[in-house]
């Protein structure tokens, strides 16, 4: 039951905190380009990184810690999902150039910023 309760409330804190930020940057951005969502996708990746990097051996102990911040927050602040619609939507909109850029710069920033912070461990 703590499981299922450390998801549920994680998920809740990461789906407001990627709401927040899809907000804000619409009230203080006009673009093309999905910055929200690539945002969004790498600041969790980056805390995915660093719970695993500095705590490995509390997550070890404790599954609820792993369950609440990557599961539960990460799960719902990151967000593969809108990541496709959004490259799609691009891609419909014959902003192709977007989309390209929108592939390669959140694949690679994700998986750079977990490689970089993880790489020594």
């Amino acid at each position: 039951m703590y499981n299922i309760a450390a998801v549920f409330i994680g998920g809740g804190f990461g789906s407001l905190a990627r709401y927040g930020i899809s907000e804000f940057v619409k009230q203080h951005f006009k673009a093309t380009f999905p910055i929200a969502t690539l945002f969004s996708n790498f600041l969790s990746c980056a805390i995915l990184a660093l719970t695993v990097a500095l705590l490995s051996d509390k997550i070890s102990l404790q599954p609820s810690l792993r369950l609440l911040v990557i599961v539960g927050f990460c799960g719902g602040f990151s967000t593969f999902s809108s990541f496709s619609f959004e490259t799609v939507e691009l891609f419909k909109n014959g902003n192709y150039y977007y989309v390209l850029a929108n592939i390669l710069i959140s694949v690679s920033a994700c998986f750079a910023v977990v490689y970089f912070i993880l790489k020594n461990q």
